[in-house]
């Protein structure tokens, strides 16, 4: 096993940071321009980085380029944190990618949902069970879309060594429940909503005190500043970046499929550190809504200017 690589399961707490895949104009993945990206993201400090991902554009990345992504992160982070690859696509893909990520240096995996086939409690076991089975790195299992689990399949999976914790990016608190006590707490949960941070003390019920937080790769300061008064209790800190900028954001996300990516590169290129385009099947966020965006980047910041935080 590689020497950069750290068990991850006692790492999962506090914000944890999911940078994008910059990509040049011409679409090819820019790994310059990520090592400023991670240099960036760690300034925050985060308990984890979780690269190629959702936010960093799994799904539009070859086996090669998500390889050389997680290897540059790997070195570039040089032990600092943990680094976590994304993996996902049908049972073999994913095997493959989560032993590829292992030897390019990776701390551990995110198992994204299986693509696009729905399968039984029993069928989604087997596609955990053998992306667990392809390395020695801790697995996270990542609740939503196409992977939605039985309370007893999650106790199932629970029982695997290498499988660590529980994203969950679907929002059924009621499953939730069930899932922590069919599991007795084993798995430590994980808020991974898109903008976690609207959901973050909900989650909280639950014991789910970390999450991910996309807007820490393009507006830290902010995300940070929520993180310390969610951490620390203040409810008016909170209600205040909640009013001023998450919710606004989240509304603008809900406009348009892919945003939730989109917005995070418009983000970064609003703030004078491009990470290039995206690629398709998602869509550049469109003039007007980069205006808006950039009108609630200077909500979030006037905002934040007036928190004792500031």
């Amino acid at each position: 096993m590689p020497p950069t690589v750290k068990r991850v399961a006692a790492s999962l707490s506090g914000l944890l940071a999911f940078p994008v895949t910059p990509f040049t104009e011409s679409g090819e993945v820019d790994l310059s321009r990520f090592r400023v990206h991670l240099t960036d993201v760690l300034a925050a400090k985060p308990g984890a980085i979780f690269v190629a991902c959702g936010t960093g554009e799994l799904a539009s990345l070859t086996a090669t380029e998500h390889q050389a992504v997680v290897r540059a992160a790997a070195e570039h982070v040089a032990g600092a944190v943990p680094v976590i690859a994304g993996v996902g696509g049908g049972t073999r893909t994913a095997a493959e990618f989560a032993r590829a990520a292992q030897a390019a240096g990776a701390g551990g995996v995110l198992a994204l949902p299986p693509y696009l086939q729905v399968g039984p409690p029993a069928g989604l076991v087997s596609h955990y069970r053998q992306v667990a089975a392809a390395t020695d790195l801790d697995v996270i299992l990542y609740q939503r879309g196409t992977a939605i689990f039985s309370p007893a399949a999650v106790a199932e999976l629970a029982e695997v060594g290498n499988i660590v914790a529980l994203k969950d990016g679907h929002g059924d608190m009621e499953l939730l429940q069930l899932i922590q006590s069919a599991t007795a707490g084993r798995l430590p949960l994980l808020n991974g909503m898109p903008t976690a941070e609207v959901f973050a003390r909900s989650y909280a019920g639950l014991g789910a005190r970390a999450y991910s937080s996309a807007v820490l790769a393009f507006l830290p300061e902010v995300a940070v500043a929520f993180f310390e008064a969610f951490d620390s209790g203040d409810e008016a800190t909170q209600e205040l970046l909640l009013r001023e900028f998450y919710a606004p954001l989240a509304g603008l996300r809900q406009t348009t499929p892919g945003y939730a990516v989109s917005l995070v590169k418009a983000g970064l290129d609003i703030r004078g550190r491009s990470a290039g385009p995206v690629r398709a099947p998602l869509a550049e966020v469109t003039p007007e809504h980069r205006e808006q965006l950039a009108r609630i980047i200077d909500r979030g910041l006037a905002a934040l200017s007036a928190t004792p935080v500031a």
